[in-house]
């Protein structure tokens, strides 16, 4: 249930809290090791071609070369002088192109379902065309988006963008219309207008749902980004995983999908971390405190 406006939250205590942090670090060290060691050892017993899939020894033997192809003022399939900073540009490029794609698609898709929860006959008229589009594939969307903005950032930007918005627009309107009466009941009472109903209430009530579509689109936006980036963009790391599978780079290939995923558990962790401290009413359960 929302928390009044102007209740503190109560704090967790810091060794609880620090305890908590390590037990999740310490399993997941044990759930990556333990893929590792699976990994090692079906190449150590001859199972696995290590031209085709090189165990984590391999690949990661040579960072000082593989950056090297991280340098986009390369031609195709040739080494720079490398670095890290050539990573770290490309992985902030593909970074931002993420970031802002799903920060469009969250916003843009809250409002659209809010106005087709409140406005009937922005329903009527939009709701049929977004369940049309809703089911195509944000792939499908590329040959569009690269006919529409040419080549650049927009195109991937937007693969994101797509990814999420009708997802959370259609989840927007959903978790509207499931809010208790009584919550609405309660505020009206209270004296709340039109807008402050929505965002002191109705907004809270949905933001856990709404938060679940966007973790559950996160690892999608991922996918689509990065072919984006090797077909309409021509940098970021997927141009580099496309180069790679043009140059049948095996070493190259489980780098970059080893930096992706990195990336992948960031984004979802800082994403736990920015729901945690928003819904700070929610306990780990998922009921209210």
């Amino acid at each position: 249930m929302p928390v009044p406006a102007g209740t503190a939250p109560t704090p967790p205590a810091g060794p609880s809290r620090l305890h908590a942090i390590l037990r999740a670090l310490g399993w997941g060290a044990l759930s990556i090791g333990l893929f590792a060691g699976l990994w090692e050892a079906l190449w150590a017993a001859g199972l696995l071609n290590p031209l085709l899939l090189p165990p984590p020894h391999l690949f990661l033997d040579d960072i000082a070369g593989t950056l090297k192809y991280f340098d986009r003022g390369n031609r195709v399939g040739s080494r720079g002088t490398g670095g890290v900073l050539p990573l770290l540009a490309t992985i902030g490029w593909t970074t931002m192109r993420v970031t802002v794609g799903l920060a469009l698609g969250f916003v843009g898709g809250v409002l659209v379902g809010a106005l087709l929860h409140y406005v009937r006959l922005f329903r009527n008229l939009v709701l049929p065309t977004v369940l049309l589009l809703a089911p195509i594939s944000p792939v499908a969307w590329l040959p569009v988006a690269i006919f529409v903005f040419g080549i650049g950032d927009v195109p991937a930007i937007f693969l994101v963008f797509i990814t999420l918005f009708f997802a959370i627009a259609l989840t927007t309107s959903a978790q509207i219309a499931a809010v208790p009466e009584n919550y609405l009941n309660v505020a009206r009472i209270m004296g709340a207008r039109g807008r402050q109903t929505f965002l002191r209430v109705v907004l809270p009530a949905i933001l856990p749902g709404l938060f679940m579509t966007l973790r559950l689109n996160l690892f999608a936006a991922w996918m689509v980004v990065l072919i984006a980036e090797a077909v309409g963009v021509g940098s970021g790391l997927g141009q580099v995983v496309s180069l790679a599978r043009s140059t049948f780079n095996a070493r190259l290939t489980f780098f970059t999908m080893a930096i992706i995923g990195v990336l992948g558990f960031t984004f979802d962790w800082a994403l736990r971390q920015v729901q945690n401290r928003m819904l700070w009413w929610i306990a780990p359960g998922g009921q209210g405190r």
